[in-house]
């Protein structure tokens, strides 16, 4: 049976139905209604205004590569000039590649690229050091946690490198999705509380990021960058498989089976989540040794690297941080404090 014509431009046969509304579109009319959700999703929410300096999280996979390649083509219309920041987490026989794919990415668009090793920035430390050292406390399974949270370090360090005013990263519906099911999971009501929203307005001196890809699927993400013929890295993390995210991945998977919508669902319900006052999380501060914005004595990035430089790195995870907050500010001026840098 012949594909249907396309339902936008009647002209070209449909290549694909689009997985959420079933419309029949042919390559270039799912392209251009991608391109367009996603300059909605940025005008409607404020993200972006004319004149920001933008940096976007470059990884070398799929959903960074997408996100750089709208935002390219949408820059003209949104006044804004973008910067690409990759990270160096340290992962020997992955990462390499990844930064690569980037490298080629920044070439072949002519757009600025600012790599960051966590290496150079926290005191030697490499997610394969990390992995090592966690490994030996019984806590391998943790890498991703120690990962995020230094990534967001980095990110924002390189951000400031290049003068960006706006860091904006590649998280998809799906990503955002298995983030408010985790934290249901975990019942962890502070990261609930913080979870709606496409991004944050910039606390404590922190720059302004957000997620414009936010409301798009998995699936239309590699879609987009199979139409558009776009060239990124689709090795997963070494590390990747063990984590508590993988769990709520699948989980998130045979929900979508039972109830196709159940994706923007959780994303929605993260937006629209009221909490009891008593759940309500303290207001942030300051982190006694970085400055950084913090909830607790130590930020999360600071709580990480002084586990790890103890020895302990189950300190710095989930309730064994009551452990490092009761003696950081005694601990305020050791060497990591210097090691860190202030945002």
């Amino acid at each position: 049976m012949p594909a249907p014509p396309c339902a936008s431009c009647q002209a070209a046969r449909a290549a694909l139905r689009r997985p959420r509304s079933g419309q029949a579109l042919c390559g270039a009319c799912f392209c251009a209604a991608f391109e367009a959700e996603v300059l909605h999703t940025v005008l409607a929410g404020h993200l972006l205004p004319p004149g920001a300096v933008v940096a976007v999280g470059a990884s070398g996979g799929k959903d960074s590569t997408v996100l750089a390649h709208v935002l390219r083509e949408l820059a003209p219309r949104l006044g804004i000039s973008l910067h690409l920041v990759a990270v160096d987490e340290g992962i020997g026989g992955y990462r390499d590649a990844a930064l690569a794919a980037v490298r080629r990415q920044a070439a072949r668009w002519d757009l600025p690229l600012q790599v960051v090793a966590y290496a150079d920035l926290f005191g030697g430390w490499t997610m394969d050091a990390v992995a090592r050292s966690t490994a030996g406390a019984g806590r391998s399974r943790s890498c991703c946690t120690f990962c995020g949270v230094l990534r967001r370090r980095a990110l924002e360090e390189g951000a400031r490198l290049v003068g960006a005013t706006h860091v904006v990263t590649g998280h998809n519906a799906d990503d955002m999705a298995e983030t408010v099911l985790m934290n249901f999971l975990r019942g962890d009501t502070g990261r609930l509380a913080r979870g709606g929203g496409l991004g944050s307005p910039g606390e404590g001196g922190s720059l302004p990021r957000c997620r414009p890809l936010q409301l798009a699927s998995q699936k239309e993400v590699v879609l987009y960058a199979h139409f558009r013929r776009l060239d990124y890295f689709s090795e997963e993390c070494v590390y990747a498989p063990e984590a508590f995210r993988a769990h709520a991945r699948d989980l998130l998977k045979r929900l979508e089976a039972a109830r196709p919508s159940v994706v923007l669902d959780l994303v929605h319900s993260a937006e629209r989540l009221a909490l009891a006052p008593a759940a309500q999380p303290a207001p942030p501060g300051a982190c006694t040794r970085c400055g950084a914005l913090a909830s607790r004595a130590l930020c999360q990035a600071c709580a990480l690297l002084d586990g790890l430089d103890r020895g302990r790195p189950r300190l710095a995870i989930g309730k064994g941080r009551r452990g490092l907050d009761e003696d950081a500010r005694a601990s305020a001026q050791s060497p990591r404090a210097a090691a860190l840098p202030s945002f």
